[in-house]
């Protein structure tokens, strides 16, 4: 019964998908891009509404490129500690840009905003989709990035002296060509050169570094129609990381779980409708004053113009 209902589903996503139209526009001529940021309200019907149980929205945009065709298909992002973002795309783009917060700290837009191709494993470009399509991405403390990609399943590792990238340790488990390692991130606690990756469809999560294969943690508890989308240790060993599920009656739909170290639930966000919600794939978690822990949340809009590229965030004390 599961089996048929998800592939139900899919063919429904995948009906929906087709009727969508890919956004136009023209195309970059160089790596700057000029993005409007529109602010959005995480509540429509209460705008001012800022409380979600502990979690407190510090402002949200609804990013457009005015001169690039490119600005679509966020996956993951990482954030940086002068408030420089970094993001890649499911046509194998780096997204760049710095975020502009306002007096009270809360987002008010982008600057210096630049798309670039990733490099292939030869310095050459990326292929076509089944190559490029990268979803996960990751921070090693040498300034090394790491990169997941589904349809052809692996984990490329970028120098931070900017050679050529190469495949790195990858679980050795069966993907789906769309339902890879969606959720990806550096695991300083294990190592310089540790990172976590987790399946989208079995919520599987593994420890990985490059000098020893990847080995299982276990699975993430997430209802069966949840994919796992994005993960990040927090600060005090434990864990953070966001499903998804979709369906053509109730739309997107993520939870934000946060973990302590000892493996329990501790507070979890929910977004649906009539909240503000999409099809969010990323988010990172940046520490702030007062043990405030800042997470911000990306969301994909699939080259659709009936979906958004969303950044939302939200402030959690322990």
């Amino acid at each position: 019964m599961r089996t048929l209902l998800i592939a139900a589903l899919a063919l429904l996503a995948t009906a929906c998908a087709d009727r969508s139209v890919r956004a136009t526009g023209p195309i970059q001529s160089g790596p700057w891009v000029t993005v409007a940021a529109e602010p959005v309200a995480a509540d429509p019907t209460r705008p001012e509404r800022t409380e979600f149980g502990r979690f407190r929205y510090a402002g949200g945009l609804a990013l457009t490129a005015t001169d690039s065709n490119r600005l679509h298909g966020l996956s993951d992002i990482r954030l940086l500690p002068d408030e420089r973002l970094l993001g890649v795309t499911d046509e194998g783009d780096l997204f760049e840009a710095r975020l502009r917060l306002d007096p009270a700290g809360r987002l008010a837009g982008l600057d210096r905003a630049r798309i670039t191709p990733l490099q292939g494993e030869g310095g050459g470009p990326l292929g076509g989709k089944l190559e490029a399509d990268a979803e996960g991405l990751a921070l090693l403390r040498d300034g090394s990035r790491l990169v997941s990609f589904e349809q052809r399943h692996r984990i490329l590792l970028y120098p931070a002296d900017g050679r050529p990238p190469r495949v790195v340790n990858s679980p050795a488990a069966t993907f789906p060509p769309n339902g890879g390692l969606e959720a990806l991130s550096a695991d300083p606690a294990r190592g310089p050169d540790a990172w976590l990756a987790g399946g989208e469809e079995s919520g599987e999560l593994w420890s990985c570094t490059l000098r020893a294969p990847c080995r299982s943690l276990g699975t993430l508890a997430k209802p069966f129609e949840f994919g796992l989308v994005a993960v990040s240790p927090l600060p005090d060993g434990g864990l953070a990381y966001m499903i998804r599920a979709w369906d053509p009656l109730r739309g997107s739909r993520i939870a934000l779980i946060l973990r302590n170290a000892a493996g329990a639930e501790v507070d979890r966000l929910e977004l649906a409708r009539p909240l503000t919600t999409d099809n969010f794939e990323g988010f990172d978690v940046q520490p702030r004053k007062d043990g405030v822990l800042r997470f911000l949340l990306a969301s994909d809009d699939n080259f659709s113009t009936e979906q958004r590229t969303l950044l939302l965030a939200f402030d959690w004390k322990p």
